[in-house]
């Protein structure tokens, strides 16, 4: 039975999708505008492994995710810049320049922490229309409001608005007076009103705008969400993700304008990753604790020590991010692998399947099974990955057979992704004689994936194929294989069980 905590009703419930076995899964995406950092990755990181537990659970997952490249303000009081204008000011580009490169490097850092790409990926601009035509559908039932910078939602005509806060209408008024910047909207009825669609200043030529019925201009940050959720998911979908600081405003807004128009509840279960903090404090350039994968990896680190270090720590909890920790997390994650490569050998003189163990002892079959019992016991009460590490470390140090050790760490790590399966390639990788022409190669590719320069590391990809090798892209970085290598490993995979 898989529990999650559901922040709609502030507490643990058994999950039990509308259609099973399909789950419909919606995560928040990035804006991009800059680079993805730490405190990021910990979040698609918690969205990487509630997709991975549904689907160990036997779910059938659609998981839809957003691109904003449009609409998201540098304010949450609907004022100020596009994030996506001032990126591109800042940066001398095109938005659309700005929203390919921040778009591709963004789902390199994915792949480095081998997060698994969400079936559907939206990008806000290609569903213009779909946000249209919500706001239509509001506007219809006179949930909407003409000012002279937009269309806005009236807040105070949905009588539950705010309940993913646990906050009344009244007690949310108040907090975002309280904390109001300078720079309020004028003519708006409640604070908690919000745009919907943003009217093009006169005589300002934006690069992204787009007509409308109710004039030219462009999108407000949260009618995206709604519509494309909707369009993939339906109008009312099982699963919604992001951080813990999309609650008192962008997941509230998606609430209020989805169950306007429909008349139905919008998502079943809410979850919400909590911050990372970075030496006790919040992550911020100015105090020079901003950190991407990419400066991890300067220092040595592995970005599935990463994954790791996540791991250890409920999503529910804040994380205190330092280098110490991230030392211990690579130090456990090579020992991890480190025993798995020690298994391998053993492994493959022995059988590699954990069904029909006829041949051992009714003590260490109860063994296998307590094992795989106890993780997913762990890993069902609420995502308690913490505890299913410690599973996986009780069964590397068990004295149950090799290959039955080997095939419970690869199927734990179907949950926990971090990429055990490739220690084998990496192992007979070694064995190999690479000519220095090919890592250098290799290492050129590398540096134009780092810099978003897909098509000269295609280029040379080729080049090193035509050369008589191959490259693996894994999280734990490339494999270089030759042809030869490739056909002894298709036989030794022909002949064994």
């Amino acid at each position: 039975m898989l529990r999650l905590y559901n922040t709609l009703t502030h507490k643990i419930e058994e999950f039990q999708p509308l259609n099973p076995p399909n789950v419909g899964y919606y995560s928040c995406g990035p804006t991009v505008y800059d680079f993805a950092h730490i405190g990021h990755a910990r979040t698609y990181i918690f969205a990487d492994v509630l997709q991975r537990v549904l689907e160990f659970n036997g779910y059938k997952v659609k998981r839809v995710m957003n691109i904003t490249d449009v609409g998201h303000l540098t304010s949450d009081s609907d004022s100020g810049e596009d994030k996506m204008e001032k990126g591109a000011k800042r940066e001398g580009k095109t938005v659309w320049e700005i929203a390919k490169f921040y778009t591709d490097d963004f789902f390199l850092m994915l792949d480095k922490l081998n997060i698994k790409r969400p079936e559907i990926i939206c990008k806000a601009t290609d569903y213009i229309k779909e946000m249209i035509d919500l706001i239509k559908k509001l506007e219809e039932k006179d949930y909407t409001y003409k000012l002279a910078d937009g269309i806005y939602f009236d807040t105070s005509k949905l009588p539950d608005y705010g309940k993913l806060t646990g906050q009344t209408f009244e007690k949310l008024q108040k907090t975002l007076k309280a904390g109001a910047r300078v720079d309020v909207v004028e003519g708006k009825k409640y604070p908690t009103d919000f745009a919907m669609w943003k009217f093009t200043p006169p005589d300002v030529k934006r690069q992204m705008e787009w007509d409308s019925p109710y004039g030219r201009g462009f999108p407000g940050w949260h009618i995206e969400c709604s519509a494309m959720a909707m369009k993939h998911l339906g109008d009312t979908i099982d699963i919604h993700t992001g951080g813990v600081d999309h609650v008192p405003i962008h997941h509230t807004n998606e609430i209020a304008q989805s169950e306007a128009a429909t008349g139905k509840p919008f998502v079943k279960y809410w979850l919400h990753a909590d911050h990372l903090l970075v030496d006790g404090a919040k992550m911020s350039k100015s105090l020079g604790n901003y950190y991407r994968v990419k400066d991890l990896e300067e220092k040595g680190f592995s970005p599935l020590a990463l994954r790791y270090l996540y791991l250890t720590a409920n999503y529910r909890t804040q994380l205190n991010f330092t280098w110490e920790s991230m030392k211990a997390a690579q130090t456990a994650y090579d020992s991890l692998k480190s025993q798995i490569s020690d298994l391998l050998p053993r492994r493959q003189a022995g059988k590699s399947q954990i069904a029909e163990r006829s041949a051992l002892s009714e003590e260490k079959l109860d063994k296998i099974n307590k094992f795989r019992d106890e993780f997913t016991q762990a890993i069902n009460d609420d995502l308690n990955t913490a505890q299913g590490l410690s599973v996986v470390w009780k069964v590397v140090k068990s004295n149950i057979p090799s290959e039955d050790k080997y095939d419970l760490l690869l199927l734990f790590d179907e949950v926990l992704g971090l990429d055990l399966k490739n220690i084998e390639l990496r192992v007979k990788n070694q064995e190999l004689r690479i000519p220095e022409e090919i890592n250098k190669l290799v290492k050129k590719r590398e540096e134009y994936r780092r810099q978003g320069n897909f098509k000269e590391s295609d280029r040379v990809r080729e080049v090193i194929a035509e050369k008589g090798y191959s490259v693996q892209d894994t999280p734990g970085g490339p494999i270089i294989i030759s042809n030869i290598f490739i056909k002894k490993l298709i036989d030794s995979q022909g002949n064994s069980d």
